[in-house]
């Protein structure tokens, strides 16, 4: 029963990214252009899941070289407003494109001559008229079993939201090096550290000829901080390496 359940959901969200794939037209070039010459932020809001999907949208083009930032609609008109610049563009998400508490900031977006892109199920809605560029996210029908949960529709707007990130990636060329940057942390940050970010740099290495008599060796030791000092020949390359423990074991010995 549950695996019927599944299959019924999964062929649902599937066949809403089917839909929306074949709806891709010009105006996904538009608001990508536009979000392409946003020189201060993309201000990403949403209510309730759309809010959700959109936290997730602005983490996202953070991410991959687009500044953002998510702005709570309701907490908005309460003093957030103040998070919004006039080099911004705003992304507003609202399946129903009547969501009241977006309504109410197209004011203040006006006023301050923001750009908006909206992405909505209702491309003739009061956001939608309000809005530079509209992307259709409908969808035939949600995924919950009473045709209500937003589930295939969020689905539907995670996906374009995604596409529009990658867009704007290969649009600006962010390069891995450029993803390693923002990406320190973590595991992702691991497997993107390159060797010049574990390396010392070359006046930090600790390194004496092979002439060099031992006081000055367990100066450059302590000096450095290593534990450990580089021998080098007279063309500058490696000839071995002598570390505190054979410091202990050559007096040891003694």
């Amino acid at each position: 029963m549950s695996l019927d359940t599944a299959r019924r959901v999964l062929r649902i969200e599937a066949a809403a990214l089917q839909e929306l794939l074949q709806r891709l037209d010009g105006r996904f070039e538009q608001a990508v252009q536009l979000l392409l010459g946003c020189s201060g932020r993309v201000v990403v809001t949403g209510m309730g899941k759309s809010g959700l999907v959109g936290r997730k949208i602005a983490a996202t083009f953070s991410s991959t070289g687009t500044p953002s930032v998510f702005l709570h609609p309701a907490e908005a008109v309460h003093g957030d407003l103040g998070m919004l610049m006039r080099q911004d563009v705003v992304l507003a998400i609202s399946y129903s494109g009547e969501t009241e508490e977006i309504v109410a900031l197209l004011e203040t977006i006006k006023r301050l001559g923001l750009p908006m892109v909206t992405l909505t199920g209702k491309p003739d809605s009061t956001l939608a008229e309000a809005s530079d560029v509209v992307l259709d996210v409908s969808v035939r029908e949600e995924a919950c079993s009473l045709n209500l949960a937003p589930t295939a529709s969020t689905v539907a707007a995670m996906a374009m939201g995604d596409a529009l990130a990658v867009s704007l990636l290969d649009r600006r060329g962010f390069s891995p090096n450029d993803f390693a940057a923002l990406h320190p942390g973590g595991k992702l940050g691991k497997k993107l550290l390159r060797g010049e970010n574990l390396m010392h740099s070359w006046d930090a290495r600790p390194r004496v000829a092979a002439s060099t008599r031992m006081p000055e060796v367990i100066y450059e030791i302590s000096k450095k901080g290593l534990g450990m000092v580089a021998v080098v020949d007279s063309n500058g390359k490696l000839a071995g390496i002598f570390t505190d423990g054979d410091l202990r074991r050559l007096m040891q010995q003694r």
